[in-house]
């Protein structure tokens, strides 16, 4: 009888351990693995496409083929351990935390402003660290705009005083919002600001606001976009990259070349590629900034249209699952969140494939996961451990 006991009592304990953590309402279960794991996946194939990019670009590499490489490893691991930490913290512990992630991420837009600001690639948008790294406070200033606008548009809805935002609520959160861009605007960084108006927009939708608002920002987005022009506040750079757009043919060994060499590369990949590595436009060195902005000529040329529209498909299931989070949320804080990071993915990836296919004008802007880049990689990472952290604290009836 007491070895019976004995047995019963020892099988119990390993038997509780492991029911934690394989249980249907423990953390492991709940994280959504298809969203991790095609962010995983994309940032995979995305370091492979960075070396193929860099591996030959000796006045890049410092002679070390293998630098861009494991830098991007660095890069991606370092984002997937800001995902988890994330996750440990939760999205809604983090609310508190709001404001002084908002007011850092204004100052560090404001250092750019400073001497400490650095010049790359025409925009005076980062801050060297040094030992070859930078920080690029705008690619942060995104998730902040989502946290501070989710947390002004839901206080009083998930507090149940209201059922949408009143008029009053959404002039603060669009406040929030101009300062941080009125300060990229400055620099002038005006794709980020792009995707930061295309965010504030999501968010708008998601929260139930009016939509006299949503209509409203639109119209005064056209029209500073008027006035942008007609006062000359673009650079000379940025002027023509919209030059070239609206013509492909003007100048195409100078404003045109880029775009015009990311086409030739991506067409001449045919239906399956050249092979990994094996692309005459990325080791001939033809198209600029291919490691960054323009990764996905790269895919292009080595995978071909069945590789470069695995990766299109990839990111589709990661605004999938996003969506489907949103969706699932159990308060609007967290509604707002997701959509704001959706509109954010979005964005940023058409525009950044649609300027390698010249259906969208060159905004210096990195292709989520895939393009090379400390600052980016660390933000969508980030992204994502916002996602997980709303998709497993949500009701376990959703």
């Amino acid at each position: 009888m007491s070895s019976h006991s004995y047995s019963v009592r020892r099988y119990t304990p390993e038997r509780g351990t492991m029911g934690k953590v394989f249980a249907r309402d423990s953390l492991l279960w709940r994280l959504d693995w298809i969203l991790l794991g095609s962010a995983l996946v994309l940032s995979a194939v995305g370091t492979l496409l960075v070396y193929s990019a860099t591996r030959g670009r000796t006045e890049l590499n410092h002679g070390d083929r293998y630098y861009f490489l494991l830098r991007n490893v660095l890069n991606v691991g370092i984002g997937f351990a800001l995902a988890v930490a994330v996750v440990a913290v939760g999205h809604r512990r983090l609310r508190g935390a709001v404001p002084v992630l908002y007011i850092t991420s204004v100052v560090l837009l404001l250092a750019v402003l400073t001497p400490l600001g650095s010049t790359i690639n025409g925009a005076h948008a980062w801050i060297v660290i040094g030992g070859g790294f930078s920080l690029q406070p705008s690619e942060f200033a995104k998730i902040t705009i989502i946290l501070g606008m989710a947390v002004l548009l839901a206080t009083k809805v998930d507090a149940g005083d209201r059922k949408h935002p009143d008029h009053r609520t959404v002039m603060q959160a669009l406040a929030l919002s101009a300062v941080p861009m009125a300060v990229i605007m400055l620099m002038p960084d005006m794709g980020s600001v792009m995707v930061m108006v295309v965010i504030v927009l999501g968010i708008l939708l998601a929260s139930g606001a009016s939509n006299r608002w949503v209509v409203g920002l639109i119209a005064a987005g056209g029209l500073g976009a008027t006035l942008i022009w007609k006062l000359g506040v673009l650079d000379q750079y940025q002027i023509d990259r919209f030059a070239a757009f609206a013509n492909p043919a003007l100048d195409p060994s100078g404003v045109g070349y880029n775009t015009n060499q990311a086409r030739i590369a991506i067409g001449s990949g045919g239906l399956l590629g050249k092979g990994l590595f094996h692309g005459s436009q990325t080791s001939g060195q033809f198209v600029p900034e291919q490691q960054t902005d323009f990764v996905f000529t790269v895919a292009g040329e080595e995978l071909g249209f069945v590789g470069a529209g695995a990766l299109i498909l990839l990111i589709g299931v990661v605004l999938w699952r996003a969506c489907r989070i949103a969706r699932n949320a159990g308060d609007l804080y967290s509604t707002i969140v997701a959509a704001g990071i959706v509109a954010w993915f979005a964005f940023q990836a058409f525009e950044n494939i649609g300027m390698t296919l010249g259906i969208m004008p060159v905004a210096g802007l990195p292709l989520p996961f895939v393009s090379y880049g400390g600052s980016s990689m660390f933000a969508v990472w980030i992204a994502v451990g916002l996602l997980q952290s709303i998709q497993v604290k949500k009701p376990v009836s959703a």
